[in-house]
């Protein structure tokens, strides 16, 4: 079995012959070097985050705001600025239309001496370029793909489940649609003519950033069914989930996981309907929050061990190429055989991930083999029969060398970031049980830092919103003042307080309480501290935001506040005889903050109100 070099003792997981279909070739060597090849240079845009489009968002607004108010452009047509560079990033196929309209439209409302509209010229240009870079590098890498196939296509397999790719985003691009047309008509109407202009531009903005989602939707949902609606070429590689989540390909020689070709976030699929009709909603309720405390520690440990999963055996169905759709059969992680674990670790292993005999009779040991493959016991099969079969939830992104050195980069600086926090928690732990012997009601509440976040915050929003001349500044302003009345006064005077009853969180509509025995999360990661109760009344996890940097309290040796919360928090849950024996007063507890919050409120409207 082959190791992983990453990874020293770390076995490569191997793929069941019976879940490979016949003939099935490897991707390596000449063919996928060829694949690599094919992709679009480093300068050209790939990979789409949400900052990278807001910013591009906000750049075009400025740009379409300043063409509808000095050249007179209808909004309609200068709202194509904007959406002209967010279609850069997330739909270059739309630039081939875009780019000649958008020509046209400054050739029409600017001169030939114009500075700003032939600059104008040059990024339309430059933008139909890159889509035309980045769409003939998909075609190429569709065609080595399919060339590496050999000609070998089967039938996707069953276990992939319903098709759900692209519900969400056609859900929102539904929703921002009509909130787009609706603002589009409310805003029509108004007096002022530069904030009619801006606020119509900024409607149909809207109306187009939902049009974008859903036509992406509908585009993924295209490409997901053409894939198993008929049989697809099949390449056999290696796959890992990466530390951020993502599944990370490799080909079927890079046995060192030395160069990942692309990522692709995808998704197993669970028939849980039958579980559902026999379980009443508190058993629900309560399984969802374990869950989420699971996948909470299992956030912490791959923070803290910023360590990509090990190799797995895998089978592509569909085409690679940048933005396309995949179906992925591989074996599983937790695979369990005398070449990987020793005699006797199955029994903890099941514990860990909380499965019983039951649950793994309905989960990935016992899937049939796929469509198209060989039967168990023909061709080589073994008699372990475990895969995994995943789906695409979103496109195929290829990866360059920059791209791969960037990646490495950030996988170890997450690493140096997890020892400096843990560092720092093993700090805040020393000297606890001399501080907490006393048996004195013990209490947590919000400090500098969690204020001057705040005051930076309404700063900030004081300086983008009543800088606004007109009604242009209420519409951003009452959407800012709801999210700061809502947020503000539990960031600005949160408290917890603890006696021998368990913990006392204050909130906006009241006081809310975890007994000791009932509590379930206890957790500090990065600037986030959060406590949870196992009983499905306390509702929502209680949560606190702080910034923090990791090289600032290496080097000067300090214990972020929500550190040291959280490690008295969790050494009084874990030894009792640390917990307080007194009980509170109701007073001590904190009173609800909903009267901070409608003081805020009050002062937010008459600043939108009085100030000129």
């Amino acid at each position: 079995m082959t190791t992983n070099i990453e990874s020293p003792g770390r076995p490569t997981r191997r793929l069941p012959e019976s879940a490979v279909p016949e003939g099935c070739p490897a991707w390596s060597g000449e063919k996928a070097l060829l694949w690599a090849r094919a992709q679009p240079p480093v300068w050209v845009p790939v990979r789409m985050r949400s900052l990278h489009l807001l910013a591009l968002a906000m750049v075009g607004l400025t740009a379409g705001f300043w063409l509808a108010n000095s050249r007179d452009v209808p909004p309609v047509l200068a709202a194509l600025v904007p959406l002209h560079l967010v279609w850069t990033l997330a739909r270059p196929e739309v630039l081939r239309v875009s780019g000649p309209v958008l020509t046209l439209v400054l050739a029409w409302y600017g001169g030939t001496h114009d500075l700003p509209i032939l600059v104008g010229f040059l990024l339309v240009t430059a933008a139909w370029a890159l889509a035309e870079f980045r769409m003939s590098a998909r075609r190429t890498q569709r065609m080595w793909a399919v060339s590496a196939a050999e000609g070998v296509t089967a039938v996707v397999p069953v276990g992939v489940g319903p098709l759900r790719r692209g519900r969400f985003l056609i859900a929102l691009g539904l929703v921002l649609a009509a909130l787009g047309g609706a603002f589009v008509l409310v805003a029509s109407g108004w007096d002022a003519p530069t904030d009619r202009r801006e606020a119509v531009l900024a409607g149909w903005f809207t109306v187009g950033w939902g049009v974008t989602a859903l036509a992406s939707g509908r585009l993924a949902r295209r490409r997901a069914a053409g894939l198993r609606g008929a049989p697809a070429p099949v390449l056999r590689v290696l796959v890992r989930d990466g530390a951020n989540g993502d599944v990370e390909v490799f080909t079927a020689d890079d046995v060192a996981a030395l160069r990942p070709m692309f990522t692709v976030t995808a998704e197993e699929w669970y028939d849980d309907d039958d579980e559902g009709d026999e379980e009443d909603e508190v058993a629900r309720l309560l399984k969802e929050k374990e869950m989420e405390a699971l996948l909470d520690s299992l956030d912490a440990d791959a923070e803290e061990a910023a360590q990509p999963g090990p190799l797995r055996e895998a089978v592509l169905y569909g085409a690679p190429y940048d933005g396309g759709e995949l179906v992925i059969v591989s074996a599983p992680e937790d695979v369990r055989d005398g070449a990987d674990e020793a005699p006797g670790d199955e029994t903890e292993g099941d514990e860990a991930r909380g499965e019983t005999e039951g649950d793994r009779g309905q989960g990935e040991g016992e899937r049939k083999a796929p469509e198209g493959v060989r039967e168990p016991g023909s061709g080589g099969g073994s008699g372990d029969e475990e895969f995994v079969v995943e789906s695409s939830m979103a496109p195929v992104r290829a990866l360059s060398e920059r791209a791969v050195r960037l990646r490495i980069a950030a996988e170890k600086a997450r690493a140096r970031r997890a020892a400096v926090y843990a560092d720092r928690r093993a700090a805040a732990a020393d000297g606890l049980t001399e501080r907490l012997a006393s048996g004195a009601v013990r209490r947590w509440r919000a400090g500098w830092l969690d204020r001057a976040v705040c005051l930076v915050v309404v700063l900030w929003a004081a300086l983008m919103v009543l800088s606004e001349v007109g009604g242009w500044r209420y519409v951003p302003g009452v959407l800012l003042g709801v999210i700061g009345v809502l947020l503000l006064p539990r960031m600005a005077a949160w408290r917890i307080t603890a006696d021998r009853d368990g913990l006392w969180f204050n909130g906006l509509r009241g006081v809310r309480h975890i007994e000791w025995d009932h509590l379930m999360t206890v957790r500090c990661e990065g600037g986030e501290l959060k406590l949870d109760s196992r009983r499905p009344r306390f509702g929502s996890a209680w949560t606190a935001h702080a910034p923090r940097w990791g090289r600032l309290e290496r080097r000067f040796g300090l214990v972020h506040p929500y550190e040291r919360t959280a490690a008295e928090i969790t050494a009084m849950w874990q030894d009792p005889a640390l917990r307080p024996t007194a009980p509170s007063d109701e007073r001590a507890r904190g009173r609800a903050l909903w009267p901070l919050g409608a003081a805020l409120g009050l002062v937010w409207v008459a600043a939108l109100v009085l100030v000129p």
